[in-house]
């Protein structure tokens, strides 16, 4: 018998099943997924379709409403978040970038995407968060969870995206929120977890009963660090822009991804560069407007 450092051969090769027993279980999950989808599809339709509408609306917004108005409205929410002249400037050197270099209409497919992910992701988050922060045994369950969807390769979430449903961009925003809401729930337990005991122990003392403290105590006091959460959900969107192109949604994903299969340098430098301009500008407004929070919370005044 064959052997492999003094080992009999049993013992050098790990015990696996064998190719036609992988080729059954394959076959037989992946047949049962499929035909579980066709009976549920009519369903499935019927939720994402709000969805579907929302985001459509949204992208005819941003691509269709002049692009003065869209830039004046944007700085506005700059500088309404940051209070800072600064940040507003380089906001506006950036978009004019974009316009500058003819990426205006996919940076708008792609902020109303983004922006889409990122409301579902905070709807999702929040709540979950609290629960995560209120029970430590819907943290024990729910950490393992979060612990796959952010250590999985992000081309894995649209192989079940994909075969539940289909091509387009719906199936792109689920991958997106998919991949961008655990930093969400994390943040926000963290964020209730660290409030100062002594705080909750006064609110008792006032006789708050358990919603009370959560709404004028907990929350608020966890603000700056629920919005780092947000910041990093938007982040790991725009992070998940190219992947997501790769099942039918538009955008600056879509022409990195072009640049990438036909080695266009130029085409894949300058979307990119736009990807990282809205980066940088949701990067330092989210920043700046959780240090007036912060701020706003140490100091009881704004």
């Amino acid at each position: 018998m064959a052997s492999c450092w003094g080992l009999p051969e049993l013992l050098c090769e790990f015990p696996s099943l064998s190719n036609k027993s992988l080729r059954t279980m394959r076959t037989t999950i992946d047949g049962g997924f499929r035909d579980l989808v066709r009976s549920w599809s009519d369903v499935i339709d019927q939720a994402t379709w709000p969805l579907q509408v929302f985001l459509n609306t949204l992208e005819d917004i941003f691509t269709q409403t002049p692009w003065f108005i869209v830039m004046a409205v944007m700085l506005g929410i700059v500088y309404a978040a940051s209070r800072s002249w600064k940040t507003v400037l380089g906001a506006f050197a950036g978009l004019m970038f974009i316009g500058i270099f003819d990426l205006w209409e996919d940076t708008m497919t792609t902020l109303a995407m983004v922006t889409v992910a990122t409301l579902i992701a905070i709807i999702l988050g929040l709540p979950l968060g609290i629960m995560m922060a209120r029970s430590d045994r819907f943290k024990s369950v729910l950490s393992p969870v979060l612990d796959v969807m952010q250590t999985m390769p992000s081309f894995v979430y649209l192989i079940p995206v994909v075969v539940i449903f289909g091509i387009g961009k719906v199936p792109g925003v689920i991958a997106v929120v998919i991949y961008a809401v655990p930093p969400m729930i994390r943040l926000t337990n963290l964020g209730i977890r660290l409030v100062d005991q002594e705080v909750i122990e006064a609110a008792d003392a006032f006789g708050s009963d358990s919603r009370q403290k959560l709404w004028g105590v907990q929350l608020p006091l966890a603000l700056p660090t629920i919005m780092t959460g947000v910041n990093q959900t938007i982040m790991m969107a725009l992070a998940m822009v190219v992947v997501a192109s790769m099942v039918g949604v538009g955008g600056l994903g879509k022409n990195v991804l072009q640049a990438i299969n036909n080695q266009f340098f130029t085409i894949g430098f300058l979307n990119g560069f736009a990807l990282v301009a809205i980066a940088i500008i949701f990067d330092r407004t989210s920043q700046a407007f959780g240090k007036r929070l912060q701020k706003h919370t140490e100091t009881g005044h704004d």
